[in-house]
């Protein structure tokens, strides 16, 4: 089996099964998924400040974040090939590379250039990233 092969299966059993798995063993029960109302919603909306109050905290947070926190937010879609540090793995070492470097290899992957044996992984994650999402991982990976 190609180092390939063996990447889109790694991706496609954690990317499905760890939800389902998850979904599985929350410790929710069916019945009580939706059982929240009249004085429990209360006391929820009264702890939280209601979903709109949640809502406008976290905008609020994304706003004040620096790019390198966003692209740690968006890095966690590139562990799996890349390492939780950049090591490398099934894909390269991102760890050290330039900024300027990361933004372009994701930009060219982006329009769908090959840049090597693994472009092909590379083009549908790449293609999913607007431009400040780009400059947010490199300023991310910048870091490690």
């Amino acid at each position: 089996m190609s180092r390939i092969n063996v990447a889109i299966l790694l991706f496609a059993c954690f990317a499905f099964g760890l939800p389902m798995w998850a979904m599985q063993t929350n410790g929710v029960s069916r019945d009580s998924v939706h059982s929240c109302s009249g004085e429990c919603y209360a006391h929820w909306k009264q702890q939280t400040g209601g979903v709109l109050a949640l809502a406008a905290a976290k905008a609020e947070a994304d706003a004040a974040a620096s790019p390198a926190q966003r692209g740690e937010q968006a890095f966690v879609g590139c562990i799996a090939c890349h390492g939780a540090n950049g090591e490398g793995g099934i894909g390269p070492m991102l760890a050290g590379q330039q900024p300027s470097d990361i933004t372009s290899k994701l930009t060219q992957y982006r329009s769908g250039e090959t840049r090597g044996g693994q472009s092909a992984l590379m083009w549908s994650q790449a293609a999913q990233l607007d431009d400040t999402t780009i400059k947010n991982l490199a300023a991310y990976i910048q870091t490690l």
